[in-house]
């Protein structure tokens, strides 16, 4: 199936200096030069190993790939950001560095999306990834059911294709803490599912750990949704409540028949709980108010320290 439009693959790159050759020759061979227009970027997001230096001698080879250096580990999502802020294509098709998102498996997004959605997931029949970042996914997919009202029956992923309109809209966010999710969430419903391969991992072992799960959580409901204020005010009413009718009982049965004060026990551990609640309400008011400020203070999404794009370094050069 030949294209008119161009494509733009946006792959950000983290400690994937082993694999992520292998997904550029797996997109060459799926998308034959002669059939497609297309272009490679690789954002390589402030790696320790020599990631940086194997995109960049992709991009001096291949005329089609930029290698783009962030200047220091801002996150997937940023580093996304970053590339689709690069992009020209009037599709953009993200996948991971790992190789386990086959590039053949985009042609299936191409064709559904051609059918007039504005965003396509890929979905899995199995997932082969580890049993902690299966749950991971399956946590994050409910958390954007219940926070930012994603439709139960579709399900995301990081291997999507987007038309260029949803990538505008999305890049008119300038604040700090993108999450990617939200941003295409906020911008259209026309979005679907359609089935793919998942490849066992090859190269590497994966980077995703409880804390960037939990940044993610972060990112999402506090940057797209005011639902756990919510939340916590509900919390806060109940407890208030449930102390009044409690007070209540007390004072009526002390004027029935007055006993001693018993539930010290009882009492300091109603204390902790709520006390514990109270902390939890405060710091994630806190939370809101902390990226408040930080995006006050125009922190930015990432920091680009140098891109390198071996067609444009050609054509800079002086005539001799």
């Amino acid at each position: 199936m030949k294209l008119k439009e161009k494509l733009s693959f946006v792959i950000p790159c983290y400690h994937s200096e082993k694999s992520i050759e292998h997904v550029v020759k797996d997109i060459f061979q799926a998308f034959p030069i002669n059939d497609y227009d297309y272009e490679i970027l690789l954002i390589n997001d402030g790696s320790r190993d020599h990631t940086g230096e194997v995109i960049k001698d992709l991009a001096k080879q291949y005329s089609r790939i930029t290698a783009v250096e962030l200047a220091k580990n801002f996150g997937q999502d940023a580093a996304l950001m970053a590339g689709y802020s690069l992009s020209s294509g009037d599709y953009i098709i993200s996948l991971d560095d790992d190789g386990q998102n086959p590039p053949e498996e985009a042609h299936k997004l191409l064709a559904k999306i051609q059918e007039g959605y504005d965003v396509v997931f890929g979905k899995y029949h199995k997932k082969k990834h580890s049993v902690f970042k299966n749950w991971g996914s399956r946590m994050n997919d409910r958390m954007a059911t219940m926070m930012l009202k994603k439709p139960k029956d579709l399900t995301l992923c990081s291997y999507f294709i987007m038309n260029r309109f949803v990538v505008n809209e999305m890049l008119q966010y300038e604040n700090a803490f993108p999450y990617i999710w939200g941003l295409i969430l906020r911008s259209t419903d026309h979005i679907t599912n359609v089935y793919l391969e998942h490849k066992e991992r090859e190269y590497g072992t994966t980077t995703f750990t409880l804390f960037k799960l939990i940044q993610l959580w972060l990112n999402g409901f506090t940057s797209f949704s005011i639902k756990p204020l919510r939340i916590a005010t509900f919390f806060g009413t109940f407890f208030a409540f449930l102390g009044f009718l409690g007070a209540i009982c007390l004072i009526i049965r002390q004027w029935i028949a007055p006993d001693p004060v018993v539930g010290w026990s009882s009492l300091m551990c109603m204390l902790l709980v709520i006390g514990g609640l109270s902390m939890v309400m405060l710091g994630l008011l806190g939370e809101y108010i902390g990226r408040i400020f930080i995006s006050i203070n125009k922190a930015p999404q990432y920091v680009i320290r140098e891109i390198y794009d071996n067609e444009k370094e050609q054509n800079s050069l002086p005539d001799l």
